[in-house]
């Protein structure tokens, strides 16, 4: 699946803050996300963001 940097994406499970729902700040091998919430930052390698991502809010 092709990802834009600023698509919104909601993770299957919920961040300690309590949301589910992170903006896409990079895009490449790895993809680095942030939490709309508390504004903290997740990198991870772009197989196992496909596994744990939702859907894309465009």
């Amino acid at each position: 699946m092709e990802y834009v940097v600023g698509d919104k994406v909601i993770m299957k499970k919920s961040h300690p803050c309590g949301t589910n729902l992170w903006e896409i700040v990079r895009v490449g091998a790895d993809i680095k996300i942030k939490c709309l919430e508390c504004n903290r930052y997740i990198m991870m390698p772009r197989v196992e963001f496909n596994k744990k991502m939702k859907r894309v809010i465009r």
